[in-house]
């Protein structure tokens, strides 16, 4: 028994194909198919059913892929921890990114991040919030940058930063100075089904009992914040906007945005990881980074602040 085998299984597991499984591996067929018989007949159990075309998982077979998944992934979490102590900062590192957030945070530490670690390979995805944790938990991901919090037991959460919304009004009255409690929104766009801020903006709405009124008989669920605005503008309706993203519009956009009078509406950004994942010294620095750049480009309330938070 050992790693080479575990390695075999699972690329059959995946492509149901002895074939294409040792042409993943770079062997012969004939040797990949020789050293999972020789497991199977070390633990007396068969893993595949090789009648079938594909190759069939058995009952009891998917139990023990099930196992050497879990042995992996601690074997992983030991490389991890000796090079932890070790100080090594090499090989690959995986992160996804909300993206919402991703397109106006990256620029911000990513080129920075990279130099200071040259010998790691950084790959970097948007990615849904919840895409995200389900990668972060298989150990596809090794960090994750989402809204917080998300209160799950199975994952680690490092706030990053409290990020206000604004409110973006295309319409052509322009009578918008600021959003109080009895603002009614009209054409309201949202992003589509799956994004976390989608949620936020309609808990947002639902919380201070605003009215969401439209004249359009159109429906589009953008899929990122720059389709977001132009369908808004297009349209002459309104939409909310994290602050970050807002930076860089033209002087022709900043003109439609709007703070809000008093219970100011934001997110919390962080970082959440694997609870195996042990490169604290990359977290920190990580955080550091990030928290430096960004903090200094938010605005300062001074009054009441609401924190709507992911589902």
């Amino acid at each position: 028994m050992n790693i080479q085998q575990f390695q075999y299984i699972l690329a059959v597991a995946e492509d149901r194909q002895f074939e294409l499984a040792a042409k993943k591996c770079f062997v012969a067929q004939s040797t990949l198919s020789t050293m999972i018989s020789k497991f199977e007949d070390e633990i007396g159990i068969k893993i595949f059913d090789r009648k079938k075309k594909p190759v069939l998982i058995t009952k009891e077979g998917q139990l023990v892929i099930n196992g050497i998944k879990s042995v992996l992934q601690q074997i992983d979490h030991l490389n991890e921890t000796v090079s932890e102590i070790k100080e090594e900062m090499k090989g690959h590192l995986k992160m996804a990114i909300i993206p919402t957030v991703s397109p106006y945070l990256i620029p911000l530490f990513l080129q920075k991040f990279a130099s200071d670690y040259p010998a790691l390979q950084i790959e970097v995805t948007e990615q849904t919030t919840q895409n995200i944790i389900a990668q972060i938990k298989s150990r596809e991901v090794d960090i994750g940058i989402v809204s917080l919090p998300l209160n799950d037991h199975e994952l680690k959460e490092v706030k990053l930063y409290d990020e206000p919304f604004l409110f973006y009004d295309a319409g052509t009255s322009k009578k918008t100075k600021a959003i109080g409690e009895n603002t009614t929104f009209q054409n309201l766009w949202l992003l589509e089904e799956g994004h976390c801020m989608r949620t936020q903006v309609l808990k947002l709405c639902e919380l201070k009992k605003n009215k969401l009124n439209s004249s359009l008989n159109i429906k589009f669920q953008a899929g990122g914040m720059d389709s977001l605005v132009r369908i808004v503008k297009a349209t002459n309706g309104t939409t909310f906007i994290p602050y970050l993203a807002s930076l860089d519009f033209p002087a022709s956009d900043k003109k439609n945005l709007h703070p809000f009078e008093s219970s100011v509406p934001y997110r919390t950004i962080g970082l959440i990881t694997h609870p195996f994942f042990v490169k604290k010294k990359l977290i920190n620095h990580l955080v550091k980074l990030i928290t430096g750049n960004v903090e200094p480009l938010l605005p300062k309330h001074s009054g009441k602040s609401k924190q709507l938070e992911p589902v």
